[in-house]
């Protein structure tokens, strides 16, 4: 076929533009106004470096220096292109404020107008912080630490997020709903937004298969992200032309595969998006389907859970609070999670050879979940 397969295949073969991550255009506004504060010249364009390698540069919407009785600070802003993605901040301006903090405190972190705090349990951030997302915070601290290499600083500085209007887009996000207030969260894990949500994805997913097939794989792998796909590589080795980058996409992946079968397929994902493929949702965006804690709860107390513990999952703020509340207690709810899963998996493919087993992680690429391969 001479095609290529992975992810990079796919985004090519739909058609689709990628865009930014808020993550990776605050990093951009960050790098600008840090240089900004120790030179008085701002970057533009400025470039930063992706987990991927990749090095977009940024054009600055916005910028100023102002001098005050706290000291000096320095302000960059970007406009997010989400690409073909129709994501609710395209568009949205994402300022970073830096100014000098205390000797030894290292980058601290302020939630601008429009930024959100975190108010309840269950995110990857304790309560009180700024919603900045483990991954912005490192490529932030990357280039701050970049910045004062070059200039001799000691990179011991205040950053502050904002967005534009963020406060008024966070309402059609589940940001309230999860208890971040205020607004926005500055998220991404490789910088680049995917567009996902669109039927030229879903044909992405299937010449994603062809290619596979083509190939002559017996096993491939539907992740739901960078990060899941890490996890499947790690777990199973398998070569980019067997990863099939489904997003939120589970039921086209099963769906093509059980017209054109493989013998193995791996479904790997965030523990929160495989418990609503477990729940017998095929479409996983979350404008779509929702986690059910009730469902969660009921799988607990299949597995051991006692009543408090039953209510305690149930009550939870989010999945990942669900399934860190089941780890203490020794409940494997990972496990039953990946196996119901596989259950619905199994039942788009009846009469199909293909075997499926299931591979669900955190955050962080942990698995916290797993059923073996079970088929026909």
């Amino acid at each position: 076929m001479g095609e290529v397969g992975g992810r990079a295949g796919q985004l090519r073969s739909s058609g689709l533009r990628h865009g930014w991550t808020t993550g990776a255009c605050a990093t951009a506004a960050a790098k600008a106004a840090y240089r900004a504060l120790l030179t008085g010249e701002f970057p533009d364009p400025v470039e930063i470096v992706l987990p991927k390698g990749q090095r977009p540069a940024f054009a600055l919407a916005v910028e100023g220096i102002t001098e005050g009785a706290a000291g000096r600070r320095a302000m960059a802003g970007v406009v997010k292109d989400a690409g073909d993605d129709p994501d609710v901040t395209h568009g949205a301006l994402v300022r970073a404020t830096v100014w000098a903090g205390g000797p030894g405190t290292g980058v601290v972190f302020r939630a601008g107008p429009g930024v959100g705090t975190v108010t309840k349990p269950g995110l990857p951030l304790p309560v009180g912080e700024p919603a900045v997302n483990p991954v912005p915070r490192q490529l932030i601290r990357e280039v701050v630490a970049e910045v004062a290499a070059a200039y001799g600083a000691s990179g011991d500085v205040v950053v502050e997020l904002s967005v534009d209007h963020g406060e008024e887009i966070a309402r059609s996000t589940w940001n309230p709903r999860l208890g971040i207030l205020g607004g926005l969260s500055i998220l991404g894990t490789t910088g680049v937004v995917v567009p996902y949500s669109c039927s030229a994805w879903i044909d992405s997913i299937r010449r994603g298969v062809d290619v596979a097939r083509a190939a002559g794989r017996t096993h491939v792998a539907g992740c739901t992200g960078s990060t899941s796909e890490k996890a499947a590589v790690a777990v199973h080795g398998l070569p980019e032309d067997a990863l099939l980058d489904m997003g939120d996409f589970a039921g086209a992946v099963l769906k093509y595969l059980k017209r054109h079968p493989v013998p193995r397929l791996t479904i790997a994902g965030g523990f929160a998006k495989l418990s609503k493929l477990a729940a017998g949702h095929l479409d996983l965006h979350s404008a779509r389907s929702q986690v059910d804690k009730g469902y969660l709860a009921r799988l607990a107390r299949a597995g051991g859970a006692d009543e408090e513990l039953t209510a305690a999952v149930a009550a939870a703020n989010t999945a990942l609070e669900a399934i860190q509340l089941c780890r203490a207690a020794g409940v494997p709810l990972g496990d039953l999670v990946a196996e119901a899963a596989r259950a619905t998996a199994l039942g788009v493919l009846v009469g199909s050879p293909v075997a499926v087993d299931v591979l669900c992680i955190d955050r962080a690429g942990t698995i916290v979940g797993r059923a073996e391969p079970l088929g026909p």
